[in-house]
């Protein structure tokens, strides 16, 4: 019986490195040359547009880490957690 235990643990390596990944990315860094190349003012014509819209999707991916808006913390500041109340050394 053969061992399988490393079956479906391919590196993202492995891909890039087989004959279809360097083709691949060979392809999309010609297409990628050709679209800056000849597409250079439609490209920097639609950045302004780009950085407008970065702004509410920076906002909406970037405010998972603070917990919700909402709660009984309004309107306290900023203060140390209080000690519980008994002997302290």
């Amino acid at each position: 019986m053969s061992d399988h235990s490393d079956h479906g643990r391919h590196s993202i390596t492995d891909w890039v490195f087989s004959r279809t990944g360097v083709a691949t990315v060979a392809v999309v860094a010609i297409l990628g040359f050709l679209i800056y190349t000849e597409h250079t003012a439609h490209l920097l014509g639609a950045l302004p547009f780009l950085l407008i819209l970065a702004c509410p999707l920076l906002h909406i991916f970037m405010h998972g880490g603070h917990g919700s808006h909402g709660g009984d913390d309004k309107g306290k500041p900023n203060q140390p957690p209080e000690r519980p109340s008994g002997h302290q050394h």
